[in-house]
Order: C-alpha cells, then structure tokens, then sequence
C-alpha cells in the first residue's frame, strides 16, 4: 500500500523538516502550475521518471524553466545508454504516485531502493523548493536542506549534479 499524503507529512514532522503545503486544483504540467506558483518564490521542480538501457530507474528532479537535454545525460547520471520515460505502471509500482504527480518525496514508497534520485545543483540553491506531495492537487515548500535530509531518511542518497540542459 502507497503511503499517504498524510504519511508523508508525519514522515516530515518526525524528522524534524519543516514544510508548507498550499492546497490546488490539479496541475499535471508546469505549464498549469504557473497559474498558481506564479507570485511565489524559491525554486519550482519538475521531474522525470526515466530507466536507462538495464532498467535502472532514475528520478531526476531540476528547475522547472530548465530544459533537460536528454540524449546526454546518460554520462552525468552514470545510466547505461540513453535514458526513456517509465511507464505509468512503473510510476505506480515503484513511486506509488500517478502521471502528473511525480515528486521526488515519492521515494517514501521506494522501499526496495529501486529509484536513483538524480538533483539538479542550481535548483538546490533556491529556496524554498516546491514539489507535489505524492498528488498534484497541492504544493509543499521545504527547504532545499529539507529536501535532501528526507531523501537520505529514505535510504536515497541524492546525486547532486549540474545537468545537461538544452539552449
């Protein structure tokens, strides 16, 4: 069973992250996203759930005016070949989360450490960073410190990187 929204903020709290979560309507795409985000500060992510050519299972969580360019950044996240989207069902499986809902705090429902949660170094240096809590219906902003010390209680050392991106 996929843990909650409210698993997750209790997840937090135990460990001492500070966060804060504003309610929306759905926002699948950054795009929509603006709309809310858009007298905000601190860093907006957006994520990709990709495999490489073994399977291996990336999350890469960047700057969302950031244009990743994804025929290489196979070299900067150690994956075997060029990387491609995950399935829905593997989003489900692995995340425990829907299309459109992807969120590096869905590593809480990576127990068997499957996922490689891949950080972008200039989205870091922002703050607050602002990610879905495991549904698109609402935004939690933590500190970047926050974000990474969640990920290590999860047993999900991040690979912080300058990523590839595109002109």
């Amino acid at each position: 069973m996929a843990a909650t929204r409210a698993d997750l903020f209790a997840f937090l709290d135990r460990l001492g992250i500070a966060h804060h979560t504003i309610e929306h309507p759905p926002l699948p795409t950054v795009e929509a996203a603006m709309a809310v985000w858009g007298g905000m500060s601190g860093g907006f992510a957006k994520n990709l759930f990709v495999k490489d050519k073994k399977s291996r299972l990336f999350l890469i969580t960047l700057r969302k005016d950031a244009a990743l360019d994804l025929k290489h950044v196979q070299a900067v996240i150690g994956a075997s070949g060029r990387v491609s989207f995950c399935t829905a069902d593997q989003l489900m499986e692995h995340l425990g989360i829907l299309p459109g809902s992807v969120t590096p705090l869905g590593v809480l429902n990576d127990t068997e450490g499957a996922v490689t949660v891949v950080l972008e170094r200039a989205l870091l240096e922002l703050n607050p960073v602002h990610v879905h809590p495991l549904e698109n219906t609402a935004t939690t902003a933590m500190s970047a410190e926050g974000l990474v010390n969640f990920l290590r209680a999860t047993g999900h050392e991040p690979l912080i990187v300058d990523l590839p991106l595109l002109a």
